[in-house]
């Protein structure tokens, strides 16, 4: 993909690096593999995003109570955190490279499964689809710092603006689909296939590249990595640091707050009174200040002093759209979601910058993204099945939105210890 230069030269932090920018057929082959990346972070969010516009209707025809609607929401979640911990091995076993492409595949798989009428196909495919998104949201980071170790930001914010839009995409199409086809929500869900799909067949040519084809090489692939001849550090230690901790937890309060808006803002506006329709455009409304602030969530996170800054302002953004919607949530709608989508945005541009920031080579940004995936996606999760019992318990949306705004605090504490400018296991 890169020259062997690229590869081996050191990459201590995004702004750091003094690498010089490939010309040439190497710039072919980056922009390719650039191109072939963001349509794989693309559908990272697809098929977690395109489920709740259309929730209720699942719920109705699979006969699931409100509990069994929010752990439907919740299953992806809970796969981001389980099986991320398993991508190292899987890593070690096939290369970054080709672990993604199986991934992509199975996510189609995954999605195609879903739609198949039953609840256990409903649940099952979810859980194969959300355990495919794990491993590509912890290869994502490592990749980054691994092929575009002189663009780390620039690439950061695409890859955060991807997952924006995919999200964006599903949530805002779904229902219109079901109008403009007359298809039922299996159908139109079934549709997300193509797209990662079409994803494994624009990363093939990563594969084919010189030093990815035999499978002997294939296992070698992480050493060739920048920092080679250092042993990747065991993921235990990590367990120690501080820094670590503190990017850990951030990935995951923030997540939780994201997923649970995901999975639940379409039934909050339709339990005040707006459209079925209308409820899924806020939800794909929120994301494009999203899709912009993640995008420049890797600049500020460089420029903005202090560095804590920039997550304070996430959490008072993200803090005055829950307000909003306890207060006003149908008439003031686009003010709150351009509030709320500016602050998630951020945040997880922020979040996904830390796990590369703090790392000082790509062994250490695989392993501090599994643990910050892992356990901050098992904390994320709590978010959707949180709210929906909560919901249940209270009858209402004063108590939830009430814990979110709590969780807000928690978060900017975490963002404190993990916005410090200093690496892993060197603290």
């Amino acid at each position: 993909m890169n020259s062997p230069t690229t590869h081996q030269a050191p990459a201590v932090r995004p702004s750091a690096s003094r690498q010089p920018s490939p010309s040439g057929p190497v710039a072919a082959r980056t922009v390719r593999a650039a191109l072939a990346f963001g349509l794989a972070a693309l559908n990272l969010r697809i098929a977690v995003a395109s489920l709740s516009p259309v929730l209720t209707e699942v719920e109705h025809d699979e006969h699931l109570s409100s509990f069994g609607g929010g752990a439907l929401s919740t299953v992806p979640v809970v796969c981001f955190g389980a099986f991320a911990f398993l991508a190292p091995r899987l890593t070690r076993r096939f290369g970054p490279h080709h672990l993604l492409w199986y991934a992509l595949l199975a996510l189609s798989g995954g999605i195609v499964l879903r739609s198949v009428p039953g609840v256990l196909a409903l649940f099952g495919g979810t859980l194969i689809a959300g355990a495919a998104i794990a491993v590509g949201n912890v290869l994502m980071p490592q990749l980054v710092k691994h092929d575009f170790a002189h663009r780390a930001g620039l690439m950061l914010g695409c890859y955060s603006l991807a997952l924006s839009g995919g999200a964006a995409l599903a949530a805002g199409v779904v229902v219109p689909l079901e109008s403009a086809t007359g298809w039922g929500w299996r159908q139109v869900l079934a549709l997300g296939a193509i797209p990662s799909f079409m994803a494994a067949l624009a990363w093939l040519p990563e594969l084919l590249a010189p030093g990815r084809s035999t499978p002997n090489r294939r296992r070698q692939e992480p050493a060739d990595h920048e920092g080679a001849g250092t042993a990747p550090p065991a993921l235990g230690a990590l367990w120690r640091d501080r820094t670590a901790w503190a990017v850990t937890l951030y990935m995951g309060l923030q997540s939780l707050g994201y997923y649970a808006i995901l999975a639940w803002l379409p039934t909050l506006l339709q339990d005040h009174g707006m459209s079925d329709s209308q409820a899924g455009w806020m939800l794909s409304f929120s994301s494009f200040p999203g899709m912009a602030a993640s995008f420049a969530a890797p600049w500020l996170q460089q420029r903005l002093r202090p560095a804590f800054v920039a997550p304070l302002a996430a959490a008072v953004l993200c803090a005055t759209g829950f307000v909003g919607l306890l207060t006003s949530p149908v008439a003031g709608a686009y003010l709150w979601m351009t509030a709320l989508g500016l602050g998630q945005g951020l945040a997880v541009g922020l979040a996904l910058g830390y796990i590369v920031a703090r790392s000082p080579d790509a062994h250490h940004t695989g392993r501090l993204s599994t643990m910050a995936q892992g356990i901050g996606y098992l904390i994320a999760c709590l978010g959707p099945l949180g709210l929906g019992l909560l919901h249940s318990a209270s009858g209402g949306w004063t108590l939830p939105l009430s814990v979110l705004l709590a969780v807000l605090v928690a978060q900017s504490v975490a963002a404190y210890g993990a916005s410090r400018d200093r690496h892993v296991l060197t603290s």
